[in-house]
């Protein structure tokens, strides 16, 4: 027993001096204590100490109607709470409580220039009636809304301040890496000049917040109240605004979301100088580039962004870019993935002429487009959108669900569609506009591979593989082509009844 107890303490005593555990059996490797380096900064005091005083608290109140429509409690004639019931009910008009009611809310935010103007989230603003930042000397000053851009959540305000404040700079957002060191700033759940400090745990994400989705994740905590508040890196720089959190709880979890500066940084520029956004316009509308469409289409690998269709009236409406082209580049910048695409043109000024890299049959080439500008875009579509529409529509069962084509047998059927000419009997009865070309899909069958891709009778078959088509027998000897050259998948552009184009492959059984 003795000699048992000797042996297990010389063997602890091994472990401790050469770096090695005992397990059963025998000994696994662990670094040694002195080679040990340390976690993380020793202290971010200096850092935190020089930045506190350019983030801010920013509280708003707004004013809301009540509409509450309760019955008022009866109470009996002469009830010593009568009078307590009345006034908190009636009034003191005696006309009811539909008083407003003001509903307060907090947020954060950083001074940008010593000017007074102060960014921060536009949802810790939005719908605000008044807006007051609070200092972290404690002083007070009432905030003018400069301008907001809802599509990255962002917002700029302005105060006037009897001397130059604290500022703070940007710093680049592109140059941080997954590990580094971030410091947050905050006023988590109303407790102002908070600060957390965290590591990137990832970038570029996606939360489905807006179009432009590029966020910087870090675990650094961020709670209720953070919104709005910097992201620092170890040199004091704003490299993020943190924006949203994944909480169960309502607490932080350590998942934070912060908008990158590369993206933010020349939002507050617009807001600044125009008192709105002018983001860059392309004018062609995107779908991804799947892996089945990238064999389609014989690239290597599925990137880039697949042209779907070319805004009438556009900036590329010129024949510069075509229907079916992949756009793999843009004014320098790789496009990995269609919503790429999106962000790296609304960063790009209106105006500017830039080199556009893409794929067409095949071959790579390069065009020189001149973008237009989004919002002059969004402007003309509203105004579309009020266009009066032909109500004659055929009574119901007048035709044949199939649009008047004869019933086809499912031998007939192609890649599980039923298909026929788009004539005039076609276009009427699937509501079809006269500036869709093609061939009218009449029936789809049920677990076909057609129906697996979302095609419903009144879709139109535009091209096969990225050749037009007008007839059905024309759509039949393409996909015979396809057969007999052992393609697994017919890449086919469709639109629907109002001639929205989507590129689609539909498995070749």
């Amino acid at each position: 027993m003795a000699l048992k107890t000797r042996t297990s303490v010389a063997r602890a005593a091994l472990a401790l001096a050469v770096g090695f555990s005992p397990v059963a059996g025998g000994f696994f490797a662990v670094p040694a204590a002195a080679e040990v380096k340390p976690t993380g900064p020793e202290s971010v005091a200096d850092l935190a100490e020089g930045l506190l005083d350019a983030v801010v608290n920013i509280s708003t109140s707004q004013n809301v109607k009540s509409d509450d429509k309760a019955p008022m409690p009866q109470v009996p004639e002469g009830s010593p709470f009568q009078d307590f019931f009345d006034e908190f009910f009636k009034g003191e008009d005696g006309e009811g409580s539909n008083q407003p009611q003001t509903v307060n809310s907090l947020g954060s935010g950083f001074v940008i220039d010593p000017a007074g103007f102060i960014a921060t989230n536009n949802h810790v603003i939005e719908g605000a009636d008044d807006i007051e930042v609070n200092f972290a000397n404690g002083s007070k000053l009432k905030a003018k809304l400069v301008g907001t851009d809802p599509k990255t959540d962002l917002a700029l305000l302005k105060v006037e301040p009897k001397a130059p404040l604290k500022a703070v700079p940007f710093g680049d957002s592109r140059v941080m890496r997954i590990g580094d060191w971030v410091m947050a700033i905050g006023n988590p759940f109303g407790l102002g000049g908070s600060v957390t400090v965290g590591i990137i745990s990832a970038r570029g994400r996606n939360i489905n917040a807006g179009p432009y989705d590029n966020f910087i994740q870090t675990d650094a905590a961020i709670n209720r109240g953070n919104s709005g508040g910097p992201l620092f890196n170890m040199k004091g720089e704003v490299i993020g605004i943190n924006t949203a959190i994944i909480s169960p709880s309502g607490g932080s979890i350590g998942i934070g979301f912060s908008v990158p500066t590369e993206l933010a940084q020349n939002i507050f520029t617009q807001l600044r100088d125009f008192g709105e956004t002018r983001r860059g316009w392309l004018g062609v509308r995107i779908q991804p580039v799947t892996d089945d469409i990238a064999e389609s289409l014989g690239m290597s690998a599925a990137k880039g962004a697949l042209v779907a269709g070319v805004i009438q009236g556009g900036p590329v409406d010129n024949g510069s870019i075509e229907t079916g082209d992949v756009i793999i580049r843009f004014d320098g910048k790789d496009v990995h993935e269609m919503r790429d695409l999106p962000r790296v043109v609304a960063e790009s000024p209106v105006g500017k002429a830039v080199d556009v890299v893409l794929l067409r049959n095949g071959k790579e080439m390069t065009v020189k487009v001149t973008l237009g500008r989004l919002e002059d875009s969004e402007k003309q579509a509203d105004a579309t959108e009020e266009v009066t529409q032909d109500e004659s529509k055929p009574e119901e069962g007048a035709l044949p669900e199939n649009g008047g084509q004869p019933e086809q047998t499912k031998a007939d059927l192609v890649l599980g569609m039923g298909i026929g000419d788009l004539d005039e009997e076609a276009r009427k009865t699937f509501e079809i506009a006269e500036s869709v070309k093609g061939v009218v899909i009449t029936e789809v069958a049920p677990d076909s591979a057609a129906a697996e891709r979302g095609i419903v009778p009144g879709d139109v078959i535009v091209e096969i593989g990225q050749e037009a088509v007008t007839t059905a027998d024309e759509v039949r000897s393409r996909i015979a082509k396809l057969k007999s050259e052992d393609r697994r998948n017919a890449l086919m552009m469709v639109a629907n009844h109002t001639g929205a184009l989507r590129y689609i492959t539909v498995r070749i059984d």
